[in-house]
């Protein structure tokens, strides 16, 4: 292209899988802005130190500076805003907490439900040629507003040529279900139709999407269009054995003694790359890996002889049944009961039967199933990762494994500690997700490169 690569600024960036994506398809990081600092860190480690340049990440609230910031960077390229402002207002679970902490915290009273603003002005500011957001389905309803038909409309009164759908990161082989809204806009010059990337993988069994649940809802939306429908050549959806399973055991037995590995120690592979899922996420950087780091788990002592005898699929309520089951059987071999030996009773119980509410907390508590894609991850693995166990070894999944199930390589290294590493997974979004769309962009802009070159041999 006459002016070079197209220049990514990543708001919102966390620890850089949308960034991640947009640069293996060919784009070229400029830098972008987070509140979290090893956040922050991680992307420009990965995105920018690893290759022997500095880049511009930087770590503030987007609410206090503009576009200015990016002024000292050289433009040699279509520049491209791309972000997910923070989802916690808009999702379910982030409304329940912020509802749980009183009247005054709503989720319609928190400012980061109002953070798309921010993101709409620096576009603006930096004149992107394209904008690209992202955020979760719930999204379509904060207080009765659709942000990213709202988002749409805004960006098309500055210049823009806006719209949005919502798309499946298994869709495009990551090996999760994980639905998210995703506008993209163009600037008003360009005279394409741009489409949202085409499946390349499709389920097996049938599962009904959010825009399936919500048609209603989305009938008549200036600016939606229907996700891609699936070709007839696609291939199935990446499962969690296809994505875990050559990765090294970590805890093959609840008798087995819990060791915690520092997120820098290197671990060979157990089996050589079984599919070709597992030979992309060791091959990412053009380079074969010999084994994977941040390959630790959290120690759930009291929980693991629960997870060794949950079945794959099963949740809290399953769970607490082992758990009463756990319980009878150690009082018996104790000789202690209710009736009996009350305080002894209670304080084995404190033992060995998990404290949670077992009408509140099923979803919360969540063993994979080897055979489809992972559910969903959130920012929550930073708190446990109850809602990820793993399928075969009795543990919470571990920071390479959620990475895994999240798309990113194994070369890319997380930094902080390992709450950290599980929540800036969690918020990401999946690089191969972020590529499918990258690719599609990139078409366009190269179309349009052409068109004008074109023009002026002509003219």
């Amino acid at each position: 292209m006459s002016n070079g690569l197209p220049q990514v600024i990543d708001l919102f960036s966390g620890c850089g899988g949308l960034s991640l994506g947009f640069q293996a398809a060919g784009f070229s990081i400029l830098g972008g802005i987070d509140v979290d600092e090893t956040a922050v860190d991680t992307a420009a480690y990965n995105l920018s130190w690893r290759f022997g340049f500095e880049g511009f990440h930087l770590c503030c609230d987007i609410r206090h500076v503009d576009g200015e910031v990016f002024s000292n960077i050289e433009r040699t390229g279509p520049i491209v805003v791309v972000g997910g402002p923070p989802c916690q207002a808009y999702s379910l679970v982030g409304r329940a907490k912020l509802r749980s902490l009183g009247r005054e915290r709503e989720h319609t009273n928190d400012h980061r439900g109002y953070l798309f603003e921010d993101f709409i002005r620096f576009a603006e500011q930096l004149d992107a040629d394209v904008v690209v957001m992202e955020n979760v389905p719930e999204s379509i309803d904060y207080g009765g507003l659709n942000v990213p038909e709202h988002i749409a409309e805004c960006l098309n009164t500055i210049g823009y040529r806006a719209k949005w759908t919502i798309l499946n990161a298994a869709d495009y082989g990551v090996p999760q279900v994980r639905e998210r809204v995703f506008v993209v806009a163009f600037r008003d010059n360009y005279d394409g139709n741009f489409c949202f990337p085409v499946p390349t993988h499709a389920p097996t069994f049938d599962l009904p999407s959010y825009v399936d649940r919500q048609v209603s809802r989305f009938h008549g939306l200036k600016y939606f269009v229907p996700p891609p429908e699936y070709p007839k050549d696609v291939v199935p959806w990446v499962t969690v054995e296809e994505a875990l399973s050559d990765l090294p055991v970590l805890f093959s037995t609840a008798q087995s003694r819990y060791r915690f590995l520092k997120p820098s120690i290197r671990l060979p592979y157990k089996t050589s790359a079984k599919c070709e899922y597992q030979r992309l996420m060791r091959s990412w950087y053009g380079t074969k890996t010999t084994g994977v780091t941040g390959h630790c788990f959290r120690r759930n002592e009291r929980d693991f002889r629960i997870f060794e005898r949950m079945q794959e699929g099963d949740d809290y309520s399953d769970a607490s049944v082992i758990a009463d089951k756990l319980l009878a059987e150690a009082a018996r071999a104790q000789g202690v009961s209710p009736l009996n030996s009350p305080a002894e009773f209670e304080e084995l119980r404190k033992k060995i039967v998990p404290p949670y509410s077992r009408t509140k907390f099923l979803n919360k508590w969540k063993r994979l199933t080897r055979n489809q894609p992972s559910h969903t991850l959130t920012a929550h693995l930073g708190i446990d990762t109850y809602s990820h166990i793993h399928p075969w070894e009795p543990r919470g999944i571990s920071v390479r494994e959620a990475a895994r199930l999240q798309s990113f390589p194994d070369e890319f290294l997380f930094l902080g500690s390992m709450n950290d590493a599980f929540r800036h997974i969690g918020n990401a979004v999946p690089p191969l997700l972020a590529k499918a769309i990258a690719d599609q962009i990139l078409v366009e802009i190269i179309r349009m490169e052409r068109g004008y070159a074109l023009h002026e041999q002509t003219s």
